[in-house]
């Protein structure tokens, strides 16, 4: 496989295209911008500039093509996201960005069959955006082999791996100007003393120094600086901004020759490694005993409504329940079932002044998740969606007959939300496999999308299939992605776990219990999972951010809260649930602040038992009331072969009388919660706003 590498002069690039060579791909070009004549070196917002006259050099050092153009654009659009949230893949006319599309596409046509570009972004959300945009609309793989790579390992890694780049810039407090020219390895104590001190990034992620790189395993010869002048463009006794101009530099013949293998990363850190080793002896265990094959229900009995559902709270929206109509035959392609959900949440979302880019998570049920339905689904799926899609879960159930998609969705009109849309290989986790992002942040919630355990260098499921790779994979793919999300980290107050083998529930409960996950849990076993899946896991974070008055001073403050969890098993009967009702609405002594709840779980088997679990915070200065009365959706879980109409229909009325949140009815072949092996009849996971 043959990939193109894009340089500008920095380590990172540099130090990627080793990751290349390691993994096998051949390089054959390299591409960089050059600012305009006249243009200051410093103030370029996308591309390194400094050290540009050297670029030749690198070139000819790794002998490969170079193909350059000038920088035309300046940095109309600053904002994290590049393009538009609606549909299409139209640049931003007048953006440096649109400098890169343009160099790249004529790379293209002198290399047709370059595949791919590496990217060195460590932290920069703001690069990466934008070279996976320009990927994206020429057909390249983007390759960011670096991304949330720990920057005093990453530094020791380099210097370890032959990299050879000295300092050709300075902008950051307690670097000066005796510092340009020295290697990292010589600069290594120094980076990491003030990064002790003053939070310095180690490798420059925060744009505190820039390199130029001299020589790399994968250099076929050294690059020598013959001459070099110091420019000061601002003197600070704290931090000075200055660089060096190369006005002279050689090729030299290197002395040894290396073959440019860089050491592979664990590819489980050791906390979900410890996870593997538990699944994998619960699977054992399990083996030993005698354990079942996966279950299909044969006798199917489907409680879907034949219209979609709403609620509404503040600018909150809910919808659930969207489906193709049930005039319309099996056969009708998957993708014209696709559209007309679609269509019919625009429609619903435009009577609540909403557009389909307010959408903020969205669950995707369809009857299979075999490659060429699913294929087909997220090809109309996409035709709605442009930068910063919503977070999904997607999922392949045992739809009625003549139903080929059911979708609901949460959607709010914020111009705080974030998005973490990654479309880079990398080793962080995996890239998005269809039309959505890893998570949406509308505060403060934090919606992260189902997590399979792909290999995320390669997108692919570990083989020979392991459940305990998976299920440690799904763990840690989750926690990295809350944590790029949200530099805070966050709590989750909700946790589902899909499934396709009732066998699994067992090992995947003891990957919870083992990770002290304390949180509102489902266990589902459905008929599919995305690319053949044994695990997915979704869950909902809250920032523990809450806003509320000071009355001694009479203004507002942020406080930050952890979420208590509690819960419990009640008979079924009208005045017990009455009771819980009472408990769980929040009533407490207001000196020690109100119960605000957020994230609820009820389930229900016969004899009837019903089952709780609430996630909620104790917040001082908030308003008290019910999870009901804050339910903005609800997905109610049924077991395909229970009669369970007449108990969920008798909670519903105690709780909500009329004013339901909008709910989704999902068929599942098993139910299971947190510390039972008890089947449920029904379950249903409430998340409320306030």
């Amino acid at each position: 496989m043959k990939y193109v590498a894009l340089l500008s002069g920095g380590k990172d690039s540099c130090y990627n295209l080793s990751h290349c060579n390691a993994n096998g791909h051949q390089l054959i070009a390299a591409a960089t911008l050059s600012p305009q004549s006249g243009k200051d070196e410093i103030d370029s917002y996308m591309y390194q500039t400094v050290g540009q006259d050297a670029i030749k050099f690198v070139a000819r050092a790794l002998e490969v093509p170079l193909y350059r153009h000038v920088i035309q654009g300046d940095a109309i659009e600053q904002n994290a996201e590049y393009g538009s949230r609606s549909a299409g893949g139209a640049g931003v006319l007048g953006d440096e960005t649109e400098d890169l599309y343009t160099l790249l596409k004529r790379v293209k046509v002198h290399h047709p069959d370059v595949q791919g570009v590496s990217v060195g972004a460590i932290l920069s959300n703001y690069q990466r955006v934008r070279v996976e945009h320009v990927c994206r609309r020429l057909s390249l793989t983007p390759l960011a082999y670096l991304w949330q790579r720990d920057q005093a390992e990453l530094l020791s890694e380099m210097i370890a791996a032959g990299l050879k780049s000295v300092l050709i810039k300075v902008a950051g407090i307690g670097l000066t100007v005796k510092h340009l020219g020295k290697t990292l390895n010589e600069m290594q104590d120094t980076l990491t003393r003030l990064n002790n001190l003053y939070g310095l990034h180690i490798c420059g992620e925060g744009g505190e120094y820039e390199t130029l790189t001299l020589d790399s395993p994968s250099f076929k010869h050294r690059i020598v600086l013959d001459g070099t002048e110091i420019v000061m463009h601002t003197d600070n006794d704290f931090a000075p901004v200055a660089y060096l101009r190369i006005k002279q530099a050689s090729l030299h013949p290197k002395e040894s020759s290396t073959d440019g293998k860089v050491e592979v990363l664990p590819l489980l850190d050791d906390r979900f490694g410890e996870l593997k080793n538990v699944v994998e002896t619960s699977v054992l265990e399990q083996y030993e005993k005698g354990s079942s094959g996966t279950y299909e229900p044969t006798n199917k009995l489907h409680h879907i409504p034949d219209h979609p559902s709403t609620h509404a709270i503040g600018s909150w929206l809910a919808v659930g329940n969207i489906h193709s109509n049930f005039s319309l035959h099996s056969e009708i392609p998957q993708e014209e079932q696709v559209r007309d959900c679609f269509i019919q949440l625009q429609g619903i979302l435009q009577s609540h002044d909403l557009h389909i880019e307010d959408v903020a998570n969205i669950t995707l049920l369809l009857p299979s998740l075999a490659p060429k339905i699913f294929a087909a689904a997220n090809k109309a799926y996409a035709e709605f969606f442009g930068v910063s899609p919503p977070s999904r879960a997607c999922v392949g159930v045992d739809l009625p007959e003549g139903v080929g998609v059911i979708l609901e969705c949460v959607a709010r009109k914020d111009n705080t939300r974030r998005a973490l849309h990654v479309q880079s290989l990398s080793y962080w986790a995996p890239a998005n496999i269809g039309p959505y992002s890893q998570a949406v942040t509308v505060e403060p919630y934090v919606f992260v999308s189902g997590q399979i355990g792909l290999l995320p260098a390669s997108l692919t499921l570990p083989s020979p299939s392991s459940l305990a790779l998976e299920t440690a994979l799904v763990f840690q793919h989750t926690d990295r992605v809350i944590r790029a999300a949200n530099t805070a980290g966050g709590h989750v107050l909700l946790s589902l776990y899909w499934l396709v083998d009732y066998a699994d529930t067992i090992h995947t409960r003891r990957a919870c219990e083992t990770f002290c996950e304390e949180t509102p849990t489902l266990f589902l076993v459905v008929a599919s999972l995305p690319r053949g899946a044994r695990v997915e896991k979704q869950v909902l974070v809250h920032t523990g951010k809450f806003t509320i008055l000071d009355e001694d001073e009479d203004t507002f403050i942020q406080v930050s809260r952890t979420p208590e969890f509690v819960s419990g098993d009640i008979h079924a009967e009208r005045t017990q649930i009455l009771r819980t009702a009472e408990f769980l609405s929040g009533d407490v002594d207001p000196e020690c602040g109100t119960k605000v709840s957020s994230e609820v779980i009820l389930s229900s088997t016969r004899p009837p038992i019903l089952n709780w679990q609430v996630s909620r915070f104790d917040v001082s200065g908030t308003s008290p009331h019910a999870f009901w009365a804050t339910a903005l959706s609800a997905r109610l879980f049924y077991r395909v072969e229970a009669h369970f109409s007449p108990s969920w229909s008798s909670v519903s009325r105690v709780l909500f009388g009329d004013n339901m949140p909008a709910t989704t009815f999902i068929p599942c072949r098993y139910i299971g919660t947190w510390g039972s092996d008890e089947q449920w009849d029904w379950a249903v996971a409430f998340v409320g706003v306030s």
